[in-house]
């Protein structure tokens, strides 16, 4: 809002200053800003409100040192992280842009089913909380939303260099080299890390069909959306089980895929890194810094011992919000070492439940790989401290975002 206003500002008055607002990294800066700031000092307020209503967490008894006394610490804390993300987000960013709409569709979207879920839990006094087929069945639509629309909305394409110039095609000056390129089209194009030519289209998929076998790529491109926000939500809220650890790995995610939106908007800089131009992305940067702002001061609270917990209102959100950014900047083939962690959950408790029934139904008696899963867990089961856990799991983190801004130049 506050960018339409100044640019009315600067059109009709010459209002000095009002320029900067036209800038993306000025915005940027200012959303990271105001999030950290509604973070942390509105977060204490709404801890306290969710204390005073005693909207705390029921631990189960696992069996961990220190669980038990978690019990009644206040919950559906994703409520801070929602709300400090949208709110600079909602005043400095062009709100017509898809991209912006498509999060902040997605961030309400998510933090509504995890809403949900959290008030199941705490006020049906149902641990199992929102049924899974129902989390699920949200995922899936949300996935169809986004996939409908980054394939069919027209201010979604990519621009690619004119090898061979054509006369339809648009002259763009990049440093002191012309470079020429051609008009904005449509595409399922996405990278794939560590290759030279990384660029693949998903179209090419169903290749065998022959014709204008392009025009059905979304029968394909839709349900891999679905699969991606649905395997990414679910990893991240997995990952939301000790102090600190959901919120300090997803800032480091969210940052890394930032720096990545940010090029990929940047003409110059997407040229020069070989990679897909995608127009009008860049401004994805404002909710992104905003994100990270919310995710930091919200870990304000949430480090150990946590005085806050997200709930499924944060990490449900958290990891739909993650998987859009990483499709919308056609980075999602990079989930799997940028999103290590939520990985190595997610299959820490899919191998340990599946070795549980072949080991009970081969041998009578179930069997497990893990102390205790999620991974998490099982690290706290042979005695180390969760302090410990959560910090040798954002230095992996960072080792594995380093990884992944090693692929713009290591092909």
């Amino acid at each position: 809002m506050l960018y339409y206003l100044f640019e009315y500002l600067e059109k009709n008055y010459q209002f000095p200053g009002a320029s900067v607002f036209q800038f993306i990294t000025f915005r940027a800066a200012a959303a990271i800003i105001l999030s950290l700031l509604i973070s942390t000092i509105f977060g204490k307020k709404v801890i306290n409100f969710l204390r005073r209503k005693q909207i705390g967490e029921t631990v189960r008894e696992l069996g961990l040192h220190g669980q038990s006394e978690k019990a009644g610490t206040p919950t559906m804390g994703g409520i801070i992280i929602i709300l400090s993300t949208l709110i600079p987000v909602l005043l400095f960013a062009k709100l017509e842009n898809i991209y912006i709409i498509l999060l902040v569709v997605s961030t309400i979207w998510m933090g509504i089913i995890g809403f949900i879920d959290d008030y199941i839990k705490i006020f049906k006094k149902d641990k199992e909380g929102l049924q899974g087929k129902f989390k699920v069945l949200g995922q899936v639509v949300l996935g169809i939303i986004v996939g409908a629309t980054l394939y069919f909305h027209p201010q979604v394409t990519i621009k690619e260099e004119l090898k061979n110039p054509h006369n339809n095609q648009e002259v763009v000056v990049s440093g002191p080299v012309k470079r020429e390129f051609k008009e904005e089209e449509k595409s399922t194009k996405t990278t794939i890390p560590f290759i030279k030519n990384n660029e693949f289209d998903y179209s090419e998929l169903i290749a065998w069909m022959g014709g204008d076998y392009k025009k059905y790529a979304w029968i394909l491109f839709i349900p891999i959306v679905i699969f991606i926000i649905t395997a990414v939500s679910n990893g991240a809220n997995l990952t939301d089980g000790i102090d600190g650890l959901a919120s300090g790995t997803s800032a480091i995610i969210v940052l890394t895929l930032g720096i990545f939106a940010w090029i990929s908007g940047n003409i110059i800089f997407s040229d020069y890194l070989n990679i897909i131009y995608i127009p009008r992305v860049g401004e994805i940067t404002v909710y992104i810094t905003a994100f990270v702002g919310a995710l930091v001061g919200f870990l304000w609270y949430n480090t150990y011992p946590a005085q806050v917990f997200m709930g499924d209102t944060g990490s449900l959100t958290i990891g739909g919000v993650i998987a859009v950014i990483a499709i919308v900047v056609r980075k999602e083939l990079l989930l799997p070492i940028l999103c290590g962690i939520f990985l190595a959950e997610v299959l820490s408790v899919m191998m340990q439940v599946s070795y549980f029934k072949y080991t009970k139904k081969k041998y009578g008696e179930g069997r497990r790989i893990f102390l205790m899963s999620p991974l998490h867990h099982h690290f706290q089961k042979k005695g180390f401290h969760e302090s410990k856990i959560v910090t040798r799991f954002w230095i992996i983190g960072i080792l594995l975002a380093i990884v992944a801004l090693a692929t713009l130049k290591l092909r």
